[in-house]
């Protein structure tokens, strides 16, 4: 019920800072992201999944705190991010 391996590798790809970049702020909020619109969907049709829901809700609060770290450390990496990912309205 995760996003699938070729997704993950296409999201690397995107967001990544440097050739053999895995780990950093963008990628990291990049793939919580997609778990948290494809956990979304899931619960949309199962909504007393109350597990599943509390795993929604520390993946948002994980990349809630990758956010403030970005934008503390690097804005204007941040401000490309947030267009990116359209997060922001």
């Amino acid at each position: 019920m995760s996003v699938s391996t070729v997704r993950k590798q296409e999201t690397i790809a995107k967001y990544k800072q440097h050739e053999s970049d895995t780990g950093s702020p963008e990628v990291q909020i990049a793939l919580l992201s997609e778990r948290i619109a494809h956990l979304t969907e899931h619960l949309k049709a199962n909504h007393k999944d109350h597990h599943s829901r509390r795993g929604l809700l520390k993946m948002v609060g994980k990349r809630r705190s990758l956010l403030d770290y970005l934008k503390r450390t690097h804005s204007d990496r941040y401000k490309k991010l947030i267009e990116q990912l359209s997060l922001r309205r």
